[in-house]
């Protein structure tokens, strides 16, 4: 959602419900948060805090900078087939291309590229794409090698009619699903209709999927919900957080049920993006400056926390993506004069590589 037009709605999408950890626990890490000095410090110094095992803190660099000092980064993925990274801009749509062995990011896609306004979701596939979600209507697909636009799928709906397009899956056999955080819906969009699509004026529309508007645990009726998805694996089962409520929930793709996933050890509370690799779940947790390392079991009905890391250092982080080895994380500074209060971030953007998680 572009900052001029979403700046109370990602305020309350960031705030979720009250932390669950103890109140001096949380007062702490907020006062971390929220202060220029500490958070510009910490950028280059971490401060140890409590983790969920006795492992020893990880350390927190920068992997990569991001030109402009708007860019207030989002999503990232990274293409399977060249080990590219690839980052998006919630405030101008603008998304960033990092080679590997290079620290600085080059412009991919313009600032406002397709009339995107945003770029929250992105995910690359096997087939040489990227899906780039506009929280404010829906997901344009770009060919990596030509920066073409294939194809764009748009929210049904009125234009006025809420919506906040956010996170992308993608399952092995090419089907696209993305959530919806104003309305609590998953979309989908099939290979097939990809291929309509881009031969048929390449505009199409998202179909929902799955309705998880009853199954989620109430909340303010302008609260938003479901925002991280990621897909099993095998194809089986898509997970998906509820970051207000706290909840992770399990779709089943051939059935269509939706479960609560039980949690041991901690909780999901202001979850962000997350990234599945076989039974290994990792969740962000925005406004906790938090990254969790979840192991599944064989169903992914129960996680059990592994590893948790919370540190200002992250700077209201929003996603998480592995390449090469590295567990990149975006340090998006929100609560530096972008959606979620005033302030100056502190220049340039960046990615954190967090070594230990």
């Amino acid at each position: 959602m572009h900052q001029t037009r979403g700046t109370p709605a990602m305020s309350r999408l960031l705030t979720g419900r009250s932390l669950t950890r103890t109140a001096t626990a949380a007062t702490l890490l907020t006062l971390a948060a929220l202060t220029p000095a500490t958070t510009a410090t910490a950028a280059t110094t971490p401060t140890p805090t409590a983790t969920a095992t006795t492992a020893p803190h990880p350390r927190i660099t920068s992997a990569y900078e991001l030109p402009g000092d708007r860019a207030y980064p989002e999503g990232i993925t990274t293409d399977p087939r060249t080990g590219d990274v690839y980052v998006g801009s919630y405030t101008t749509g603008a998304v960033y291309k990092a080679t590997p062995g290079h620290h600085r990011a080059e412009v991919f896609l313009p600032a406002g590229a397709d009339g995107r306004n945003t770029a929250n979701g992105l995910r690359a596939d096997r087939a040489g794409r990227l899906w780039v979600t506009d929280s404010t209507s829906g997901v344009s697909v770009y060919d990596l090698r030509s920066r073409t636009l294939l194809a764009r799928f748009d929210v049904p709906g009125p234009d006025d009619a809420p919506r906040m397009v956010n996170d992308i899956a993608i399952t092995p056999d090419g089907t696209a699903y993305l959530t919806d955080s104003s309305r609590a819906v998953i979309y989908r969009v099939t290979p097939g209709q990809l291929a309509n699509a881009s031969a048929h004026g390449k505009r199409g529309e998202l179909t929902v999927s799955h309705d998880l508007g009853t199954t989620i645990a109430p909340h303010p009726a302008d609260a938003y919900t479901l925002n991280g998805i990621v897909a099993d694996p095998s194809g089986r089962y898509l997970l998906t957080v509820d970051m207000t409520g706290g909840d992770l929930y399990r779709v089943d793709l051939a059935t269509g049920a939706v479960r609560e996933v039980t949690p041991h050890g901690g909780d999901f509370t202001n979850g962000d993006g997350m990234e599945l690799r076989g039974r290994t779940l990792w969740v962000v947790q925005n406004r906790d400056n938090t990254v969790a390392r979840w192991r599944l079991d064989g169903d992914g009905t129960t996680a059990r926390l592994e590893r948790e890391v919370t540190d200002p250092a992250l700077q209201i982080p929003t996603t998480i993506a592995h390449s090469g080895g590295h567990a990149l994380v975006v340090r998006s500074q929100f609560d530096k004069g972008g959606p979620m209060g005033p302030g100056t971030p502190t220049t340039p953007f960046t990615v954190a590589d967090v070594d230990g998680i």
